[in-house]
């Protein structure tokens, strides 16, 4: 986190540079682990964090350079139910601070609805919805391309071929 902060605040390399002069670098360093809620693990390299905790070094990375546009692509994939929640947290904190763009590629529905204020819906390499969440998932192709409810229904309500 210091080198990212560090790049962020535009300074080079120098030989003649000893990092303890730099505190302000520190403190970002320092605040993006807290913000980050691994403030406890700081003095672990990367490879020693679990993989929610890996996750949220990511998005500690992302913070300390201060970027404008956040792209997320399925930010909690293969993370633990227990870990899910901080990650949403820290991407709802960049949110609320209302001047940051966030993209975010994501297929849980619940993710999507705790987010998005924008979802935009691709099937088949095609835009099919575009619009608020609420709109977008009574969505009829929506349903049935991503929830599963529309054919289902279909399925349940055709009649059955006998076999005579």
């Amino acid at each position: 986190l210091r080198l990212v902060a560090q790049t962020r605040m535009e300074r080079t390399f120098n030989l003649f540079s000893l990092w303890s002069d730099h505190q302000d670098v520190t403190a970002a360093a320092e605040e993006a682990l807290r913000d980050s809620g691994l403030w406890a693990c700081r003095e672990q390299s990367a490879s020693e964090l679990s993989h929610g905790e890996q996750r949220k070094l990511e998005i500690a990375l992302l913070t300390a350079l201060q970027p404008k546009v956040y792209m997320f692509d399925e930010p909690t994939a293969g993370m633990s139910i227990h870990d899910v929640p901080a990650v949403l947290d820290m991407i709802q904190k960049l949110k609320d601070q209302g001047d940051k763009i966030i993209l975010l590629v994501e297929h849980k529905m619940d993710v999507i609805r705790s987010l998005a204020d924008r979802v935009v819906v691709l099937h088949g390499g095609e835009l099919v919805a575009d619009g608020p969440p609420k709109e977008v998932m009574r969505s009829a192709i929506v349903q049935e391309a991503y929830l599963g409810t529309r054919r289902k229904y279909e399925a349940s309500s055709s009649p059955q071929k006998s076999a005579a």
